[in-house]
């Protein structure tokens, strides 16, 4: 039992020479305030700028991935391209008949892994009674699957129904801020809306969505849209435009789960392809390629404003180094006088390399603020999307403190290896 003793007190003795040296260097650093904090300057902005471009790469990441989400990661949208004269307009007819109810039939016909589809078809209405608070809602045709592909949802009344296609019903869906634009906060359900010359009943309002795209990648915010049966549509509705655009302006098509909606993809662009004569008048988009790509390009995004941030470590890790080398400069003749009196080299060496480790540590919590604060700010003035995770804090504060260890190395070992009898010389 005796033997072990002496091997049971040396972590004990290890602590308190590591306790010991870190009140002497936290004396040494008070000492010299401003010259501590401005070190610390340096890790508290790497810091806190890893933190605050990493929540916004976070936000701006989540934001961009829950749209494409609700796009639908199982969906595939084709487009018509619009055409901007009659002449463009009638080159292509002579090759293709464009987008049109066909191409539908022989999509819902030949593709095995197809759960659901619906045509679209879009117009900007040139009247709509009562008079909108804001810009004008436009007119989406669609089926009742639109609702599933869409994954929409009715916080009051009904979608569409077949029904409601089948007897081209003068009804209609309000978005949210179509709804609130025509008819106020009040109950929608029953109440009547008159797009260009046809009164159409609302039979439902829609909660809040995602933008959507219309004819040719147009984007149409679904809040404030209106939303009829696609033969109420093609029977009740003239488009000044048509003259211009396809038979339709789209299909959204919906995949069953287990269907991969890259190869279907190249299969509704080989088969449209076909009947359309290989014009390139229309487009195929897919959701969850998209979704894909954008995680690459987040990822990308994410490494750049971290290499940018650990510039800004690296410069104050810099600065740690230098300002340690001029303490060990400043204090050669005390080194010289532990160094007289007992002191070994790794004493000495444990003293400066925890100074260096108290800067970078003091400096990374403040940095930690900063970049909360820095979050935060950005969110409420620029209006951006930012998360801080637990993640980006830790990586922030490790990364930090590894700064601290290996810059201060090198002035912990310069310092050790001071000559005690010359060092006891210096003035």
């Amino acid at each position: 039992m005796t033997p072990a003793l002496p091997n049971d007190s040396r972590p004990r003795r290890a602590f308190l020479a590591v306790f010991s040296d870190f009140g002497e260097a936290v004396r040494n650093l008070r000492a010299q305030k401003m010259r501590t904090l401005l070190t610390a300057l340096g890790i508290v902005f790497g810091v806190g700028s890893v933190i605050g471009m990493l929540s916004i790469g976070a936000g701006a990441r989540e934001q961009s991935l829950q749209f494409i989400e609700r796009l639908g990661v199982r969906n595939i949208l084709v487009d018509s391209r619009p055409v901007t004269t009659r002449e463009e307009l009638q080159q292509r007819r002579r090759i293709s008949p464009g987008l049109t109810e066909r191409d539908v039939r022989i999509l819902e016909s030949n593709l095995d892994e197809l759960e659901t589809l619906s045509p679209r078809r879009w117009l900007h209405p040139a009247r709509v009674l009562p008079k909108p608070a804001g810009a004008v809602p436009e007119m989406l045709g669609v089926r009742a699957s639109y609702e599933v592909i869409h994954n929409l949802h009715s916080i009051e009344g009904r979608f569409l129904n077949a029904e409601d296609n089948e007897s081209s019903a003068s009804v209609c869906v309000l978005g949210m801020n179509a709804k609130i634009g025509l008819l106020g906060y009040g109950r929608a359900e029953g109440k009547f809306v008159k797009v260009n010359d046809t009164w159409l009943r609302v039979v439902g309002v829609l909660g809040e969505q995602v933008a959507d795209s219309g004819g040719g990648g147009r984007v149409i915010d679904r809040n404030n849209a209106i939303f009829i049966p696609i033969n109420t549509f093609r029977y009740r509705f003239w488009d000044s435009s048509s003259y211009l655009k396809d038979e339709l302006d789209g299909v959204d098509i919906r995949l069953k789960p287990a269907a991969d909606s890259v190869a279907v993809a190249k299969i509704v662009t080989a088969i449209l392809g076909s009947t359309h004569h290989e014009a390139e008048d229309f487009t195929v988009t897919i959701p969850a390629a998209l979704l894909a790509q954008q995680k690459r390009t987040q990822s990308i995004f994410t490494y750049v404003m971290v290499a940018i941030a650990a510039l800004l470590l690296l410069v104050g890790g810099i600065g740690i180094m230098n300002i340690v080398l001029a303490t060990v400069m400043e204090r050669t003749r005390e080194i010289g006088i532990r160094r007289a009196i007992g002191a070994r080299r790794v004493d000495i060496r444990r003293q400066f390399l925890i100074e260096s480790i108290v800067i970078s540590v003091s400096g990374g919590l403040l940095g930690v603020g900063f970049g909360l604060f820095l979050a935060w700010a950005i969110a409420t003035v620029a209006e951006w999307k930012t998360i801080v995770t637990t993640a980006s804090v830790l990586v922030a504060f490790g990364v930090s403190v590894l700064v601290g260890v290996v810059f201060g190395i090198y002035p912990a070992m310069k310092a050790a290896s001071i000559d005690p009898i010359e060092a006891l010389r210096y003035e």
